[in-house]
């Protein structure tokens, strides 16, 4: 009776995302309709030992206590330039008390150069116009426009960047609010960072009672993350000089109007100078009008997002189109109109099932053509296998390697990428089953992308938990995967497990990328890392070179040994698999503890976006 009370009542109590028993029901329902009870105990999970308790992390770590405000002014005294941030702000008629809470948010700043530029949207409410009035007359940094007819949200934001007079813009809703040092950190990061133009920070949520809760801790700057969805705002700071060079805010895209502006900024830009500020600086108000709390608030933001975006990829001659999926948009990237061939390589010693398994599974369900298979057949003896891979080797369609040197995985792939004929190389694991029909479309369409690296692919275990959703440098000591066991149906934190995005690496064991491009950097490393780690030191010598690597859920496939192939621990494994860990650490120390695909807000003891106590970042 006991576990039947926890299960369906006590356990839904705990997903807390948000204050009150009815919206914690509400989500918890949510979360089984979409996966079950594996998905309610994924959540529960990532509460065990309070690290997702927002409140006790913003008390500890997000407060403004006397001694840190005193250390920022001290480093504020410092800063030798302190540019003019024009704070832009339209309204319609907002809640009053909301609204004075926002202007009193912007007037505690601790940095002083600012001034509020705020235009009116013809506001039917006489209290807000009286408001507006009133704070311009008693603080001069204030200035207000009122609009003499309702234009909506595009056109009254481009009348309040009329007033502006700052070399940056900071952009602000009428009910949102500001942490007292929010356009400090924005000062700081322009101070540091010469050549910035656009300037983003994390953000949360709170609601109609002042309750913080939803944090969303980004990554850096993540091109494919922000074609998914406006990772951007909030806060978003905007050189000026950047947002009047391409026309400000477009009317008819209202909804997505901050994302259209810096899909159109960016294509001005480098990604260098687009930089993430891994602190809260902005609190999104949450209410039934709000976006904050569900696109289905404004229908037509989806559209004008995938109009948006659409005209971005117009813009830059990507062939692509976009599609709103409730959470977030897909990028559907066209192939060539005669698509290139693509080599599938699958090393193997033995195992005939699961490589039949393997290889009847890409014939019958890859939609794509041409394609290749080279199976390299590392050495092996057993009768059943030699059988099959005889027969194999009499399709077409199929050419056979002999290699039977000792183990070393990342030969075998360079050695077979040597050979392969394809424009493209797809390196499959032998114990990989494909689901989507579109896997291979999905991920050539993707590594045919200017700047585009490696693609790596969802994997999931037998029992459809997730196994790869791109690798998060530094957790577990070295890599491992995002959101390992998550259950099926679920979106991960951000979304971050249903998007397309980048990431400093992905896993071999499903990857596509250009012939050209494993050449270019010189392949796998088989002298140092033989076994362990190559795909990930591969990829991150990819970034290094230039190239992003991209992370892709559209191509779904099995990986079906990974989950119960339990670890090797002979002696003369464990110290090859030190000594391929202790390289890793010497060549990439540094950006093992710094992945830019992953904040320092978010712990390295889980892989399920857990947050850090404490956060790896200096206070100040």
């Amino acid at each position: 009776m006991k576990a039947l009370i926890y299960r369906f009542l006590v356990s839904p109590l705990l997903l807390l995302r948000g204050p009150g028993l009815l919206g914690r029901l509400q989500r918890a329902w949510r979360i089984f309709g979409k996966s079950g009870w594996p998905g309610i105990q994924w959540e529960l999970g990532r509460r065990i030992g309070g690290y997702n308790n927002y409140d006790g992390w913003v008390r500890r770590f997000d407060t403004l206590s006397p001694e840190l405000r005193s250390a920022i002014e001290r480093r504020l005294a410092e800063l030798k330039e302190r540019p003019l941030i024009s704070v832009i702000m339209p309204t319609y008629n907002p809640k009053p008390a909301w609204l004075r809470e926002a202007i009193e948010s912007v007037r505690a700043q601790i940095y002083p150069n600012w001034e509020l530029c705020i235009a009116d949207d013809a506001s039917t409410s006489q209290e807000v116009r009286d408001i507006l009035r009133t704070y311009a007359e008693i603080d001069a940094r204030i200035k207000v426009v009122f609009r003499p007819k309702n234009g909506h949200i595009s056109a009254s934001s481009n009348s309040a960047i009329e007033l502006a007079s700052g070399a940056w813009l900071a952009l602000m809703d009428h009910d949102d609010l500001l942490p007292a040092h929010a356009l400090f950190w924005a000062a700081d990061c322009i101070a540091t960072h010469p050549g910035v133009r656009l300037v983003y920070s994390d953000e949360d949520k709170i609601d109609e009672q002042g309750h913080r809760f939803g944090p969303y801790f980004k990554p850096d700057w993540n091109i494919d993350l922000f074609r998914s969805q406006n990772m951007f705002s909030h806060l978003g700071v905007l050189q000026a000089a950047l947002v009047r060079e391409v026309g400000g805010f477009r009317v008819g895209l209202e909804g997505s109007q901050d994302w259209d502006l810096v899909l159109r900024c960016i294509e001005k830009v480098t990604p260098e100078q687009v930089q993430h500020i891994p602190r809260v600086l902005y609190h999104w108000r949450v209410h039934g009008e709000s976006t904050a709390k569900s696109m289905d608030a404004k229908p037509y933001a989806a559209l004008a997002g995938e109009r948006a975006l659409n005209e971005h990829f117009a813009r830059t001659g990507v062939r692509a189109s976009a599609e709103f999926i409730g959470f977030g948009y897909r990028a559907h990237y066209a192939l060539p109109d005669v698509p290139p061939k693509v080599s599938i390589i699958i090393p193997t010693r033995n195992a005939a099932e699961l490589t039949r398994q393997c290889i009847d599974s890409i014939f019958a369900r890859t939609h794509y053509a041409p394609f290749e298979i080279l199976l390299v057949d590392n050495g092996s003896d057993e009768p059943a296998a030699l059988d099959y891979f005889r027969e194999l080797a009499q399709r077409p369609e199929v050419r056979v390697l002999r290699d039977d040197r000792p183990f070393n995985y990342a030969q075998l792939n360079n050695d077979a990428v040597a050979q392969a004929r394809g424009e493209l190389v797809a390196l499959v694991n032998n114990d990989i089953e494909v689901l989507t029909p579109e896997w291979l479309s999905e991920m050539v369409s993707l590594a045919l992308q200017p700047g585009v690296g490696a693609v790596g692919a969802r994997l999931w275990y037998p029992d459809m938990t997730l196994q790869h959703a791109g690798i998060i440098l530094g957790v577990g000591g070295l890599a491992a995967h995002s959101h390992r066991r998550m259950p099926a149906g679920r979106e991960g934190y951000g979304g971050r497990a249903a998007l397309i995005q980048s990431f400093s690496a992905v896993t071999a064991a499903c990857m596509v990328i250009r012939k050209s491009i494993y050449e270019e950097v010189g392949g796998m490393d088989a002298v140092n890392l033989k076994v362990a780690f190559n795909d990930v030191d591969f990829c991150l010598r990819l970034r290094e070179a230039g190239y992003r690597n991209v992370w892709t859920p559209y191509a779904e496939l099995k990986h079906h040994e990974s989950a119960t192939r339990g670890r090797d621990l002979t002696p003369e494994k464990r110290q090859r698999f030190e000594q391929e860990s202790t390289y890793m650490h010497e060549r990439w120390g540094t950006l093992l503890q710094n992945d830019p695909a992953y904040s320092p807000n978010l712990m390295f003891e889980r892989e399920d976006f857990s947050y850090a106590w404490p956060p790896r970042l200096a206070p100040v």
